[in-house]
């Protein structure tokens, strides 16, 4: 009876002994996270986490740590991971988990507690309240990356990796169109958003997000930003459309990345998303079927008078306009140089004024169609077709486009209907996209305009610069994106105020 109470005593013993080494266990990883002695050695001049979170040795996903000394990813912590082997070989200690966020020493291998820390997380998963949102567009404030350089959160400079500027200036254009903006800077916007097991169209969503936080954040620790993780993300569910390594033509870009966004939003035809709130509008479509050229005239009479060559009309939505340009002429001045034809932007849009008729050839038939608008959206998307292509070659027309920067009134473009709903129908230019060069080995850059200082921005791959805004329309536009006037703007340019 005694022995046994003294054995229950012994266990009892033993267990305030085990618990009393674990508290002091504790206490003492408690007093070192919160006393690193490594934290001083600590780059962040090397830090980058703009690449694909990946171990540098197992190229895996899975558990990475991005060492804080050399900036390279490496996976696990464990006594025989690449990181905790690291850590030992070159005396590298601190460590950041790239998915939980948390820091951790090692090879000693207790987690580091520190405010301190804070920036480098803000960097790797910027965060932005409403409040923060509400207020990008008044004001321009300059800020200082870690490494010296100021810049305006927005107007930041993209990295061409090998020839991806063509998808650079469309991610430059879109991510100043404020409310895409301002529902991408939020992450929770599309959190619960649902899509089918195996979806991988969602990824885009969620690395534009990312991006778009990237570009938008005060604390870089650089002022440029590299898109190879959203760049990855489009080779892959494009399946290789669009890639890294080879030119593409930034208006099948765009169209491809905004219905595919809108897409993986969970949008359909009659369900909208953010995307189709913002860009899109609609029209209606006269088509006529035409004889073949070929036929006598008596045949041609003959079946213009049956049904199927009568009008028909039609209505569809869209997401931009393509603007036709008049055939470059080839005349030569006195200096043997080409001259540069011009054509004011209001005689391309007369496409769209319900009289003008264009001829469409298919392979095999062709169709006289013409345009009216019925809606217009808060953001319209204008692409001028600069190029033919043919079964040798690609054309490019350098034709320039004469456009005022502000105040394009679309109202003549809508049916009568129209006219009487929409009450603004004026315009200002928010983004410009230009191809300069051959058609095929050609490079883009974007003039954006800053909401908060009102000043536009030229930028060209990582390089930034502003620009007057009369320069602007010299340039050969390719993509332009002109944003509604709100009732005061409107109002102020009615009056000439």
């Amino acid at each position: 009876m005694i022995t046994s109470i003294k054995r229950e005593r012994g266990v009892d013993e033993d267990e305030e002994e085990e618990v009393r080494v674990k508290f002091s266990r504790s206490h003492c990883e408690d007093r070192r996270s919160r006393h690193c002695p490594y934290l001083d050695t600590i780059n962040r001049s090397v830090l980058d986490f703009d690449f694909e979170k990946l171990c540098s040795i197992s190229l895996s996903h899975i558990n990475c740590y991005a060492c804080l000394i050399c900036g390279k990813y490496f996976q696990g912590r464990g006594q025989k991971s690449h990181a905790y082997i690291h850590s030992v070989q070159v005396a590298h200690h601190v460590f950041l988990n790239l998915h939980t966020l948390k820091f951790y020493c090692l090879p000693d291998n207790y987690e580091i507690i520190d405010s301190s820390l804070e920036d480098i997380t803000y960097v790797l998963k910027p965060t932005f309240t409403k409040q923060h949102i509400s207020g990008l567009d008044k004001q321009g404030k300059l800020y200082r990356a870690y490494d010296g350089t100021t810049y305006l959160p927005g107007i930041v400079g993209l990295n061409n990796i090998k020839a991806n500027d063509y998808a650079n200036v469309v991610l430059q254009a879109l991510s100043n169109v404020p409310p895409l903006r301002n529902y991408f800077l939020e992450e929770e916007s599309y959190h619960g958003i649902r899509r089918p097991p195996g979806d991988i169209m969602f990824l885009l969503v969620q690395r534009f997000g990312e991006l778009m936080r990237k570009l938008w954040n005060p604390r870089n620790f650089k002022a440029h930003v590299s898109p190879h993780e959203m760049l990855q993300a489009v080779v892959l569910c494009s399946k290789k459309t669009f890639q890294i390594t080879k030119q593409g033509d930034a208006v099948d870009f765009l169209s491809w990345f905004l219905n595919a966004l809108h897409g993986a939003l969970g949008g359909t035809k009659k369900k909208p998303s953010i995307i189709t709130k913002a860009f899109q509008g609609s029209m209606r479509i006269f088509s006529k079927k035409l004889p073949h050229p070929d036929l006598p005239a008596e045949e041609k009479e003959a079946l213009l008078e049956k049904e199927e060559y009568k009008e028909e009309m039609s209505e569809c939505s869209f997401l931009y306009l393509t603007l036709d340009l008049p055939t470059a002429p080839l005349y030569k001045d006195e200096k043997e140089q080409l001259i540069i034809p011009q054509v004011p932007l209001f005689n391309i849009l007369t496409k769209f004024n319900g009289n003008t008729e264009k001829e469409y050839k298919t392979y095999k038939e062709n169709f006289l169609k013409r345009f009216q608008l019925t809606k217009l959206p808060p953001y319209l998307i204008f692409c001028i077709k600069r190029f033919t292509k043919n079964n040798f070659f690609v054309e490019k027309n350098p034709t320039i486009v004469n456009f005022p920067i502000t105040n394009v009134d679309l109202r003549e473009y809508l049916t009568e209907e129209a006219q009487a709903t929409e009450k603004i129908t004026t315009y200002d230019l928010v983004a410009n996209i230009v191809h300069d060069g051959k058609p095929t080995e050609g490079s883009y850059r974007i003039h954006v305009l800053h909401h908060g200082t009102g000043k536009w921005y030229e930028l060209q791959d990582l390089q930034v610069i502003d620009i007057l805004p009369q320069m602007i329309t010299l340039s050969e536009a390719y993509i332009q994106i002109w944003k509604r006037q709100d009732k005061e703007t409107a109002a102020k340019s009615h009056t000439g105020a």
